[in-house]
């Protein structure tokens, strides 16, 4: 498989849990090597992209920040660019500083806009009913991501998708989605290493967010076989991947 650059997913894909993915670190060295530019887009919302970048530092990979594109990180960047900075952040605290940093004002009231992320456990009613009212009062709706599932240390995750989806129900409106498989994403990603979509593939292992994402934006998908692949989920989904690998650590041998 002829590919120019590569789009790698974090979470399920270098590691699972609290464990990194045997080899996947080999993997990465031998794209350097090669010549192929890459970088990495997650749909994890719980961390700041300074967390995520010192988690895989902990976890052996010597990745820069600025190669890490999370749902977090460009939100904020939409939301300012449009204006809206007085916001409700349904995120983790550690999340929200993504949008401190980029002037986003967090709001319980008078909200430009409501931003759901996987909160963890700050996903409470009392919350999710301030977000809902707030939508009811004329805010957009903004949704980090809408997976429905990931896979944690001890097994798996509810993500943010059931709880976007609870609200788009009650308030009536459709979010907007800024992380996979948002095309402005994959293609906000592509950019910062000047590649195109057609030269380009994504690695994950989200047979939606991530082969189908892809897929719609002109890429080719790779689905690995680690995080949260489920044979059956990706059977089910009518998603055709380009090519089925157990691992990253499998990567440099098919390109």
């Amino acid at each position: 498989m002829k590919i120019g650059a590569v789009l790698i997913d974090i979470d399920g894909v270098l590691y699972v849990g609290d464990r990194p993915v045997a080899g996947a670190g080999e993997a990465l060295r031998e794209l350097d090597r090669r010549g192929i530019p890459y970088r990495f887009v997650s749909n994890t919302t719980r961390r700041s992209r300074r967390s995520v970048a010192q988690r895989l530092q902990i976890l052996g990979y010597a990745i820069p920040e600025p190669w890490i594109v999370t749902a977090p990180v460009a939100a904020a960047a939409h939301l300012r660019e449009g204006g809206r900075t007085r916001c409700f952040l349904l995120t983790t605290p550690d999340a929200r500083t993504d949008f401190k940093e980029a002037g986003i004002v967090a709001v319980e009231e008078g909200a430009d806009a409501v931003v759901v992320a996987d909160a963890a456990d700050g996903l409470t009613y009392e919350r999710l009913n301030l977000a809902f009212r707030l939508l009811m009062e004329g805010a957009d709706l903004i949704a980090l991501e809408k997976d429905r599932y990931w896979m944690g240390a001890d097994g798996l995750m509810l993500s943010a998708g059931p709880f976007v989806t609870a609200l788009e129900y009650a308030a009536g409106k459709e979010a907007e989605v800024i992380g996979k498989p948002s095309p402005a994403f994959f293609l906000h990603a592509l950019r910062e290493i000047g590649a195109e979509p057609r030269e380009a593939a994504m690695v994950g292992d989200d047979i939606i967010t991530d082969i189908g994402g892809a897929r719609a934006c002109g890429m080719k998908g790779i689905l690995v076989k680690t995080g949260k692949y489920r044979g059956e989920a990706v059977r089910a989904s009518g998603i055709e991947p380009d090519l089925v690998i157990d691992s990253l650590a499998d990567l440099p041998e098919y390109i």
